[in-house]
């Protein structure tokens, strides 16, 4: 006999089904800190090394690359990247199933 497992689908983002206020947002910001610490590993940088370039100090590198990213807004996150030598590309376009005469690409 099999015995059937209750389970619950995702929305799609964590964050909004485990009630983060805000889970869009954090969402964003979680996948620049991911891009941001990646580059961080990729360069074989220490904590202290990468907080000299953030100008930030260690214990903020370290809540940045553990996802605590409350003290961190979308805008000092790409000011990191910047720091990092990383170019930006934002590219606006309608949400999916939406209808718009146009669009606009930045970038």
């Amino acid at each position: 006999m099999t015995e059937k497992i209750e389970y619950e689908t995702s929305s799609g983002n964590v964050f909004d089904d485990i009630g983060i206020k805000k889970p869009d947002e954090y969402q964003h910001k979680a996948m620049i800190a991911a891009r941001i610490y990646s580059i961080i590993q990729s360069r074989e940088l220490t904590q202290a090394q990468s907080a000299k370039i953030l100008g930030v100090s260690q214990p903020k590198v370290s809540a940045l690359k553990n996802g605590i990213l409350d003290g961190f807004s979308i805008e000092r996150l790409f000011k990191f990247l910047h720091l990092l030598d990383q170019d930006i590309n934002i590219v606006i376009q309608p949400k999916k199933g939406s209808v718009s005469s146009f669009s606009v690409v930045t970038g």
